[in-house]
C-alpha cells in the first residue's frame, strides 16, 4: 500500500507502530539509513541542552518487522506499507496477518489516502509434487500460456519468459503477469506465474481491504485461466 510521503517515518523510529505489532513481529531490522555526523564543539551541544544534535539522519529509512519463525515480514517506509510471506496458505490467513499492521499504521500515522494498492502472487508449479514429472507442459498449461511449449519444439526449449499486461473491467486496476520456465533448487524445471494486481487511483483508507479482496478473487480466476483441468485436479482443490 503506497501513500503520500510521511516524513515523520524518516525522522523518528516507528516505536509506537512497533509496540502495537511486536507480539506477532518481534524481530526488527533497520535499513538504508545514513547518519551524517557534525563536528559541533561539545560546549555548543552543552549550551543547547541537546537542542543541537551531533548527528542527522539522511536518506530514506526502511524498517522490517519479522515474525519469530521468519516466514512473515512487514515493511514500512515513508511512502509504503507492505506484508510478504513465504508461508501462504489461503487469503483469509494472509488478511488476518495484515489487519494488525494496517490498523497500527493508520492509528500511528493517519494517512489521508492510499495512492497505490497492490497484491502480488508468485505461484511456482513443481510437477514432482503432483506425480506429474513426465507430463509435458502443454498438458498442464493452457495454450495461451504454454505458447512455444505447446509445439513440436517444446523438448528443445530450455528457457522462456513472457510478460502480459491486462486491465480489469470498470477501471478496477491492472494486472502485470510474468511467466515462464525456472530452475528450481533441486534441479527440476518449474513454471512460475507471477501476477501483480494493482490500482494507482486514490483509494480511501477504509476501502483498502475491500480492494485487496477483489484482487484476491481475480487472482484465483487468473491462475485457473492459466492451467488445464489435469493440473487443477492434481492439486486437489478444496471448497472455501
Amino acid at each position: 500500500m503506497r501513500f503520500p510521503s510521511i516524513l515523520l517515518i524518516d525522522s523518528q523510529p516507528p516505536a509506537a507502530f512497533q509496540e502495537k505489532i511486536r507480539q506477532d513481529y518481534p524481530l526488527f531490522n533497520e535499513n538504508q539509513i545514513t547518519e551524517l555526523k557534525l563536528d559541533i564543539p561539545p560546549e555548543v551541544v552543552e549550551l543547547s541542552k541537546g537542542a543541537v544534535p551531533s548527528t542527522f539522519r539522511t536518506g530514506k529509512a526502511a524498517y522490517d518487522f519479522i515474525s519469530q519463525d521468519q516466514q512473515w515480514k512487514v515493511g514500512l517506509t515513508r511512502d509504503f506499507l507492505a506484508l510478504s510471506t513465504l508461508q501462504y496458505e489461503r487469503w483469509e490467513g494472509f488478511k488476518d496477518h495484515l489487519q494488525g499492521p494496517l490498523d497500527a499504521f493508520i492509528e500511528a500515522y493517519s494517512p489521508t489516502f492510499f495512492s497505490r494498492i497492490g497484491l502480488r502472487y508468485r505461484d511456482v508449479i513443481q510437477r514432482s509434487k503432483f506425480n506429474l514429472e513426465n507430463a509435458p507442459w502443454k498438458e498442464l498449461l493452457e495454450p495461451h500460456i504454454a505458447g512455444e511449449l505447446n509445439t513440436e519444439a517444446a523438448s528443445a526449449i530450455s528457457g522462456v519468459v513472457k510478460q502480459i499486461q491486462l486491465k480489469l473491467p470498470d477501471n478496477g486496476g491492472d494486472i502485470l503477469i510474468q511467466h515462464g520456465l525456472i530452475q528450481l533448487q533441486n534441479g527440476e524445471t518449474g513454471y512460475i506465474i507471477d501476477s501483480d494486481f494493482s490500482i494507482s487511483d486514490q483509494t480511501e483508507v477504509a476501502d483498502a481491504l475491500e480492494k485487496l479482496d477483489t484482487f484476491n478473487q481475480e487472482s484465483r480466476r487468473l491462475f485457473r485461466w492459466c492451467i488445464t483441468d489435469p493440473l487443477h485436479n492434481a492439486m486437489a482443490p478444496q471448497p472455501i
